[in-house]
């Protein structure tokens, strides 16, 4: 007899379904998996007999051979330690044998009986939902599971005793609910910021517009500061929004309690971080922090510390909102449509043009640093400004600058404006001036006369490429965004221009 138990591989955060075949038959005694398991799954053999003994029950002095098809796709993980058991226990007879044809499950075993919690248990419940299926998955996961729809049947047991009892029906499983973590408080609020009023003038046009900025300026200037205070400016997720977040939490494992967040991500890596950590991959494909950052911002301080090629490897989720790791025997794709903050010094002695300060090295020192900062990366970023260090008279001045809690309203109400533009275009997929198609730019941020003759003279004086002309458009329509403009107009265009300007730029064009 075959027992079959129905659980999921994860292929980025895609669910794939993988079914689980347990025979028991006469032969030498032992167990054997098979079906191209790694080694967590192949050590799940001796967890599950630990586990069953526990729970009262004997391994069979029979031979057991349990197939996970298909047999060509790779078995990674130890979610695979439930199922199996489960599927022995029904060959066993300790659970009717059709209790399981109903759901998916998946749920590491700990020796003891109990179920500890797995990763990617919110794709594996909507998964589960497509087919029409329930899911059974760790205590500690149910809520987590809960989200996928309030039709699917979820059990969430604490131990195999449990869920044997519960298909006995002696103990009735409830139904997990839906947790979410308590709003965020105490955030780090702009009213913190002394002086700095076009920094944060250019972090409010970042937020509205979800917008690529880069900040240059000498150390303690505040760089960081603006760029940790960008999240309490910054709108909930909206409903889809959460969920991609969440799935891809969810497959990483850092879905805290199963508990769900509408606080946008905001990933901040160190600059030793290699191009695996960044973008995903390792033995497992996991995310990187550009996927950990979906729906949110990335942040990257002392930005030409990185190596090279880990920032230019940045180039294409940047561009297409997807994070595509290809490896020899498949393709995993991860969403990665983030807001880049960067922050650097503007040499390696950190005060290259500073008043009353000369550098030993010269304009080389400056060149030779930000050359560590590929043109098509820079190309990509929309905003770039100049934090100069604060001044004496900013620090003590008295009273505080304007809270978060004002520019969120302004961002907000921008968003919503583009939200509703977008919307009555019949483009659900973006919701930001960002990340729309050029196609599409040309359309909602087309400007008057006067800024149609400035766009023109300062693409040809400054060489602006296709890429940077269109991105200068985007600028513009979030400003008119903010300034609830129905059209792009030329003071709008004058300052989204001046945001891809150089100093030396800016100095050739006076």
């Amino acid at each position: 007899m075959v027992s079959r138990v129905r659980t999921v591989a994860f292929q980025g955060i895609e669910a794939v379904p993988v079914d689980v075949q347990v025979m028991v038959a006469p032969g030498k005694v032992g167990m054997q998996i098979v079906g191209l398991p790694d080694k967590a799954v192949a050590e799940s053999r001796e967890r599950v007999q630990a586990a069953l003994h526990a729970s009262g029950l004997s391994m069979p002095a029979r031979k057991v051979t349990i197939n996970l098809a298909p047999a060509d796709l790779p078995k990674e993980g130890s979610h695979y330690d439930l199922p199996i058991a489960l599927g022995l226990m029904a060959s066993l007879g300790a659970i009717p044998g059709d209790a399981l044809a109903s759901y998916v499950v998946l749920g590491e075993l700990s020796l003891d009986g109990t179920i500890a919690a797995v990763a990617g248990a919110l794709p594996a419940a909507i998964g589960a939902n497509a087919e029409g299926r329930g899911l059974i998955c760790p205590a500690d996961c149910g809520p987590e599971a809960a989200w996928a729809g309030a039709e699917i049947d979820i059990l969430a047991p604490r131990s195999l005793i449990a869920i044997a009892n519960h298909f006995r029906g002696t103990q009735v499983l409830a139904r997990p609910e839906p947790s979410v973590q308590a709003p965020a408080r105490n955030l780090p609020d702009l009213a913190d910021i002394k002086g700095q009023e076009s920094a944060r003038r250019a972090l409010e046009v970042a937020a509205a517009g979800g917008h690529n900025l880069l900040m240059v300026g000498p150390p303690g200037s505040g760089k960081s500061m603006l760029a940790q205070r960008l999240p309490s400016v910054l709108p909930p997720l909206a409903p889809r929004e959460l969920l991609e977040v969440s799935m891809v939490a969810s497959i990483a494992g850092e879905l805290a309690d199963g508990r769900l967040s509408d606080r946008r991500p905001f990933r901040a890596p160190h600059h030793s971080a290699s191009m695996a950590a960044m973008v995903g991959g390792g033995l497992r494909v996991r995310p990187g922090e550009v996927s950990l950052a979906h729906n949110g911002v990335l942040f990257l301080d002392e930005l030409p510390e990185f190596s090279p090629q880990t920032l230019d490897a940045l180039r294409q989720p940047l561009e297409t909102g997807e994070c595509m790791i290809a490896r020899a025997n498949h393709r995993v794709t991860y969403p990665a449509r983030i807001q880049l903050v960067a922050a650097m010094n503007p040499c390696r002695c950190g005060m290259a043009g500073e008043p009353g300060y000369r550098c030993a090295r010269g304009p080389r020192c400056q060149a030779d640093y930000q050359a560590r900062i590929s043109g098509p990366l820079l190309d990509r970023i929309d905003l770039r400004i100049e934090v100069p260090a604060v001044s004496a008279g900013d620090l003590i001045r008295p009273g505080r600058a304007e809270a978060s809690a004002a520019v969120a309203a302004r961002v907000l109400a921008a968003r919503q404006i583009q939200q509703a533009r977008l919307e009555g275009l019949g483009v659900e997929s973006i919701a930001t001036n960002a990340h729309c198609a050029t196609s599409l730019l040309e359309t909602i941020a087309a400007p008057d006369a006067a800024g149609l003759a400035l766009l023109r003279d300062a693409s040809e004086k400054l060489g602006f490429s296709a890429r940077a002309y269109h991105r200068v458009l985007r600028v513009a329509r979030t400003l008119a965004d903010l300034d609830q403009a129905d059209t792009v107009g030329r003071i709008h265009l004058a300052e989204a221009i001046s945001y891809r300007m150089s100093a030396e730029r800016r100095a050739e064009a006076a």
